[in-house]
């Protein structure tokens, strides 16, 4: 119970929950962006045809309203060569235009010609009518129509002619004419037909009234001209302005169906105006086209959201990561917690028997008094040299000292320590080199704390018939290379770069006692320190090599 009290408490189900929870809304979030833009696409396929359809009846409408009344500058003095003039250069710039009937109309007071209106005095006929075609080698064609046209064309004349007579009877000096009444009477608008009959001048329409209210013996004539112009929609150019939007658009006539047999995604339609009102544009595109067009909008989008998942994810690994260093690093500090308490409690033990032995016993023998003076010496030192370790690895970690480099020969600071190592392990089977020419600066003291740990680590890592190191110290064009070569159990690869960590042991069975994970964190604290470097290279089973890596010094004189 007190165990599991102690452990890091890790969380990890709301980690979990959080990461479900996130990747749920970005389900929810991508469908719901695909959605929106599928509507808004939609909405857009429905409101964006009146702008083709303003941009693809333009031109029927500049026709309608700037090129048609220039027929008015003539005031009906037009003949069938200037009107062939004006025809050739509408029909040429607006090709719905199919053809165009002019009529060369006289208005008098005799009654010598048959045909036209005849009202009270006034007689309105046409003196001729011209019908103008672009023939298949795309040459102006100017002729009379045939008897059967002529009819139809003199129904459509006296249409015009008894709304203009009407229009007469209500003209007095202060008429003037409005948008309305011009387009009332000088304009006729039917399902593929427009006709225009050029606008005399109020002093005209006067005079027309009084030939057709008074008697008059002199002979009178005027000059009027009136056009037909026969339109075919279906050669309207389309100007699809959004073509990202409607797949095709057709000008149908207003009774036609679909375009085909095919089913379509998105379908709409707007009748054409006025003289095309036969007609219609219809819009359609297919659900493979509308798709192409979401994902294309959606793309972008979808990049923002993921954008916004992964940072949320990354968030989630930050989290987890720093749950699991900070277990790790807990657990690291318990169990040095531990092991200090086992390294100061073992030499503190051994000094208190000892302390008891010597107060509890009545005499000592000089031998024995001996044997309890070493101990209490060598147990001190123990405590001695961990104090020192602790306390030098935090004044090295802190920078709160500075390294006390002395200028020393290689072979005088190497040789005592290698002499040392063969008294205290005298069953290791110890070697060495040394091959250099320039004295080393360093800072002896940790400089010597480092050999002792590497050496102290290669014999307690080292099975008993493998007890084995080599010591060789060579030095290149920068640096001193001192290398610790044992034979010993060795360390996984996927472990090098945690066994320089504070607290870090290497799991195995020289470690389950005695260690409190900071040898070799110590060792590196200090080459840093020195402006060195230390590297390591093991094979398991087989053995390890540490290299060290310092500054070199000045040359031997």
């Amino acid at each position: 119970m007190a165990y599991n009290q102690l452990k890091y408490r890790k969380n990890f189900g709301l980690l979990i929950a959080f990461v479900i929870l996130v990747t749920i809304l970005f389900g929810v979030a991508m469908l719901a962006a695909r959605s929106m833009i599928a509507n808004f696409i939609e909405t857009e396929f429905n409101n964006r045809k009146v702008e083709v359809f303003d941009r693809s009846v333009q031109p029927f409408h500049e026709f309608f309203n700037d090129k048609i009344p220039e027929i008015s500058y003539y005031q009906g003095y037009l003949d069938s060569v200037k009107a062939a003039s004006y025809v050739n250069d509408i029909i040429r710039k607006y090709a719905f235009v199919d053809r165009v009937l002019f009529y060369d109309i006289a208005i008098t007071n005799s009654d010598t010609v048959e045909t036209g209106i005849k009202y009270n005095n006034l007689l309105v006929y046409p003196k001729s009518i011209t019908s103008f075609y672009l023939n298949e080698e795309n040459r102006l064609i100017a002729q009379r129509p045939e008897n059967t046209q002529t009819r139809a064309y003199i129904d459509d004349f006296n249409t015009m002619v008894l709304k203009f007579v009407g229009f007469l009877d209500r003209v007095n000096e202060s008429t003037s004419m409005s948008n309305d009444d011009i387009y009332r009477v000088f304009y006729a608008l039917n399902p593929g037909k427009v006709i225009y009959m050029n606008i005399p001048r109020i002093s005209d329409l006067l005079a027309y009234k009084r030939m057709m209210s008074v008697p008059d013996t002199n002979f009178v004539a005027y000059d009027q001209d009136m056009f037909m112009f026969l339109i075919d929609p279906s050669k309207i150019q389309i100007k699809n302005v959004a073509e990202n939007l409607y797949e095709k658009i057709a000008i149908l006539p207003i009774v036609s169906g679909s375009v085909s047999d095919q089913h379509y995604y998105l379908q709409t339609e707007l009748s054409l105006p006025g003289a095309l009102s036969d007609y219609k544009l219809q819009y359609t595109s297919s659900e493979g086209f509308i798709n192409k067009e979401i994902n294309r909008r959606f793309f972008p989008v979808s990049l923002g959201i993921s954008g916004v998942y992964l940072i949320l994810i990354f968030i989630a690994y930050l989290i987890y990561r720093n749950v699991t260093i900070n277990s790790r690093l807990f657990q690291l500090q318990y169990d040095f917690i531990n092991n200090l308490t086992h390294e100061f409690k073992t030499p503190v033990s051994v000094i208190k028997i000892a302390g008891n032995n010597i107060q509890s016993s009545e005499k000592l023998s000089t031998e024995e008094q001996r044997m309890y003076g070493k101990i209490l010496d060598q147990e001190a030192d123990k405590l001695n040299s961990l104090m020192n370790k602790l306390l030098s690895f935090a004044q090295i970690e802190n920078k709160s000292i500075k390294p006390n480099k002395e200028e020393v020969q290689v072979e005088e600071f190497c040789e005592p320590i290698f002499e040392a190592v063969k008294l205290k392990y005298p069953d290791l089977n110890f070697t060495y080199t040394i091959d250099v020419q320039n004295h080393m600066m360093v800072d002896t003291t940790l400089l010597l704390s480092v050999f002792q740990n590497l050496i102290d680590n290669a014999y307690k890592y080292s099975e008993p018939q493998r007890k084995f190191l080599h010591i060789d110290v060579q030095q290149n064009k920068k640096n001193f290379v001192i290398k610790f070569k044992d034979k010993g159990i060795g360390i996984n690869k996927k472990e090098f770069n945690s066994i320089f960590k504070k607290f870090y042991r290497v799991k195995n069975q020289f470690n389950q006692q005695g260690s409190i994970g900071l040898g070799l964190a110590f060792c590196k604290e200090i080459v840093d320190f020195m402006g060195g470097e230390i590297k390591v290279d093991s094979v398991p089973s087989e053995g390890t090599t540490f290299t060290l890596l310092l500054p070199l010094g000045p040359k031997k004189n």
